[in-house]
C-alpha cells in the first residue's frame, strides 16, 4: 500500500467535560482510533504536555494496550520548556516510554523549538540527546516541531541538521505569507536542507473549517461535494517535501472526511489555488485574533485566564453585526468557573513567550476586556 499522508493528532482528543482536558471520552477515542486504522492509516502524534500532561497515557490506553506494536506508528515530543538540564532530558524520556507503554518511539521530536528555548537546547545538548537515543534504538526517526522565524530554522538546520531526520512545520494557506509564521519560507528552507516535512495546524485550530459564509460559498461553488476542511488539507499535502499532514480529529465525521480526502488524494490544480487565494483574503479580513487554541499560553498564567476561549469569543463577536448576548454569557460563565477575567492580566508576558504564533496576547486581552467587561457584568464575582 502506498504510504498515506494523514496522521492522527492527539492534541484535541474527545473529552467528557470541556473544562477538564483530562476527562477523556475513551469510548469515543477508541472508536475514532479503530476507524482511522481500518481506513488504512497508522500514524499517531501525541506529546508530553498535551491534555494536562495526560495525553500519552490516554494514547497508551486507547491504542497501545489494544493493538500489536507493529500495527501503529507512534510519535511524541520532548517538552523544551519543561526540561531543566541533561538529567531532566533522561528522566522525561524514560517517563514518556512508560506513559506510552512502548520500548521505542517511531518518531520523536524536540517540541516547540524557538528562540525562547534554543539556547537552553544548545547548552544541555538536546540535539545530541535525541541522536543518542536514536543510536540506542529507542527512537527510529528524529525531528523537531518548529514555531519561529525562518532565519532560526536555517541556523538550526545548518548547525544540527545531521541530528534531524525531519521537521514539523505549521503550514496552511492563511499562514503562507503571514509575517509571524512565514509558512512558505520555512518550507523552502526545509526543502533546501532536504528535510522531509510533517505539517501541523493545517486548519489553523479550526479557523479554516469554520470559515466566513462568503468563503465557504466560493469553495462549494467549485467543488459542491467537498468539505471546507478538505481544501486546507489538500493545500498542505500538495506542497513540495510534505510527507504527512496531522489532523486533530474528535468526531467520526472528521475521521471519515479526512481519511476520504487522503485515500483519494489529488494535488491542487491552478484553479483551486485561485479559489484558496480568494478565500484567504476573505478570512484575513474577518479574523480579529489569529489564535489556534493550542493552549500553550495558559500553562503558566498566574491568573488562570482562559486566553484561547476568550479570543474565540472575541472573534465570534467581531463577525456579528447585531447582538452578541450569547458570547457574553459564555464569557461570564467561563469567568465564574474559576478563570481570571481578561482585565486581571498582570502583564507578566509568560503567555507571549509560550505562544507558537508570536501573538501580542496582552494587547488582545485589552480588546477582550473592552468588549466583554461592562460595569455591571461581574457583580457576582468579588
Amino acid at each position: 500500500m502506498k504510504e498515506q499522508k494523514l496522521g492522527f493528532g492527539c492534541m484535541r482528543l474527545p473529552v467528557l467535560d470541556a473544562s477538564d482536558p483530562t476527562s477523556f471520552d475513551y469510548e469515543m477515542i477508541e472508536r475514532l482510533f479503530d476507524r482511522f486504522l481500518e481506513q488504512g492509516f497508522t500514524y499517531f502524534d501525541t506529546a508530553y504536555t498535551y491534555h494536562g500532561y495526560q495525553a500519552e497515557k490516554a494514547v497508551k490506553k486507547a491504542l497501545v494496550d489494544r493493538y500489536p506494536r507493529e500495527r501503529f506508528v507512534l510519535a511524541t515530543k520532548m517538552p523544551l520548556r519543561d526540561f531543566k538540564d541533561g538529567e531532566d532530558l533522561e528522566r522525561i524520556f524514560a517517563e514518556q516510554l512508560e506513559n506510552c507503554g512502548v520500548d521505542y518511539f517511531d518518531f520523536y521530536l524536540l517540541h516547540n523549538m524557538g528562540h525562547n528555548v534554543y539556547d537552553k537546547c544548545c547548552k544541555y545538548h538536546a540535539f545530541d540527546f535525541v541522536k543518542k537515543k536514536k543510536d540506542e534504538g529507542k527512537i527510529k526517526t528524529v525531528g523537531m516541531s518548529f514555531h519561529d522565524m525562518p532565519e532560526l530554522l536555517e541556523e538550526i538546520l545548518e548547525k544540527y541538521g545531521d541530528r534531524l531526520d525531519f521537521v514539523q512545520l505549521q503550514i496552511n494557506y492563511i499562514d503562507w505569507e503571514q509575517p509571524n509564521v512565514q509558512s512558505r519560507r520555512c518550507l523552502e528552507i526545509a526543502n533546501k536542507y532536504q528535510k522531509p516535512v510533517i505539517v501541523m495546524e493545517p486548519c489553523k485550530g479550526g479557523t479554516l473549517v469554520n470559515v466566513p459564509k462568503e468563503a465557504e460559498e466560493l469553495m462549494k461553488a467549485y467543488h459542491p461535494k467537498d468539505s471546507v476542511a478538505s481544501w486546507a488539507f489538500r493545500f498542505a499535502a500538495s506542497q513540495k517535501g510534505v510527507i504527512r499532514v496531522l489532523s486533530g480529529m474528535n468526531s467520526m465525521e472528521q475521521v471519515l472526511d479526512n481519511t476520504g480526502t487522503f485515500q483519494n488524494f489529488k494535488p491542487l490544480d491552478e484553479g483551486e489555488y485561485e479559489v484558496i487565494r480568494k478565500v484567504a483574503e476573505i478570512i484575513n479580513q474577518k479574523t480579529a485574533v489569529p489564535c489556534t487554541a493550542c493552549e500553550y499560553c495558559t500553562h503558566g498564567c498566574p491568573k488562570k485566564i482562559a486566553i484561547p476561549q476568550y479570543f474565540a469569543l472575541y472573534n465570534s463577536v467581531m463577525l456579528t453585526t447585531g447582538s452578541f448576548s450569547s458570547q457574553q454569557v459564555y464569557y461570564n460563565n467561563t469567568v465564574l468557573n474559576n478563570h481570571g477575567k481578561a482585565s486581571e492580566c498582570v502583564g507578566c508576558g509568560k503567555c507571549e513567550q509560550a505562544c507558537p504564533q508570536h501573538l501580542p496576547i496582552r494587547e488582545y486581552l485589552e480588546k477582550v476586556k473592552e468588549k466583554f467587561e461592562g460595569e455591571s457584568i461581574f457583580t457576582v464575582r468579588k
